[in-house]
């Protein structure tokens, strides 16, 4: 599935960090800056040679625990219609912090082609508190709503999260889980955002399932030839921009040191 919708192996995803939308707290540009700065950051990858695109509500934290305004919905529809316009690459959205059925509402208005769920399966407790397992109710909006060319890649033992609540369940078995409750692909990522993914994990998750398997955080030139063994795509934040830090402005040579790095390992393999 990931071949079939990104069209190579070991795809790499860019982040487009949304500025703060408004209701949040660091709200501060105009909705018409909103915009244009995600399509800047949106161009700036696209130029540079990612393979996909993943838009999010970044800057809006402190974030609403499985919920967002209908603010938010209509200025990320407005982002993701207007990306979709200029740029002709496979691309998803995440809406903060899970969010999920707004975001595959948004998916379906601007005709994007995955979100990134939190919560599918299993609950976990995050910073915004106790998430609890969405992939009924989720699946049957899809399905009712006639977004099914939606897809849905859904984080498993999420970062900035506990999972003691589930710690006798392996990562492995959450794998399995989401594929029983029909996910479109699996994220595994590390601890919180831009920490690297414990490869040995992303390996058992790997053999653990069919599904597509997504590295969502942490992935850098220093381990993406162990990444590359294992994930069907790579979403990629922090690391694209200067100093690594995910609020800094896109870093168009890093970017590019990644992808040429990726476009190696390809060639070797094939």
């Amino acid at each position: 599935m990931s071949r079939e919708l990104f069209g190579r192996r070991c795809a790499v995803i860019g982040m487009v960090h949304a500025q703060a939308l408004p209701g949040s707290p660091h709200y501060r540009l105009s909705i018409p800056g909103i915009i244009d700065g995600a399509c800047r950051e949106a161009r700036q990858l696209a130029e540079t040679g990612v393979d996909a695109l993943l838009i999010e509500n970044m800057h809006d934290r402190p974030y609403l625990r499985g919920a967002a305004g209908p603010q938010v919905v209509s200025v990320m529809t407005a982002i993701a219609c207007a990306i979709r316009r200029e740029i002709d690459l496979p691309c998803g959205v995440q809406v903060l912090a899970g969010a999920n059925e707004e975001a595959v509402a948004i998916a379906l208005a601007a005709g994007l082609d995955f979100i990134r769920a939190e919560g599918f399966v299993f609950a976990h407790v995050a910073d915004e508190g106790v998430i609890e397992s969405c992939a009924g109710r989720l699946l049957r909006a899809r399905r009712s709503w006639g977004a099914d060319g939606v897809r849905i890649f859904c984080d498993i033992k999420k970062k900035h999260s506990s999972h003691a609540i589930t710690s006798d369940v392996s990562l492995a078995e959450t794998a399995k889980a989401a594929e029983f409750f029909c996910a479109d692909g699996v994220i595994v990522t590390g601890t919180a955002t831009g920490e690297p993914v414990d490869i040995a994990d992303l390996a058992a998750a790997a053999e653990a399932t069919k599904l597509p398997m997504l590295v969502g955080s942490g992935a850098s030139l220093e381990n993406i030839d162990a990444l590359f063994e294992h994930a069907s795509a790579m979403i990629v934040g922090s690391h694209f921009k200067q100093d690594g830090r995910w609020d800094a402005p896109i870093d168009p040579e890093r970017v590019k040191s990644f992808i040429d790095r990726v476009r190696k390992l390809r060639a070797d393999a094939a």
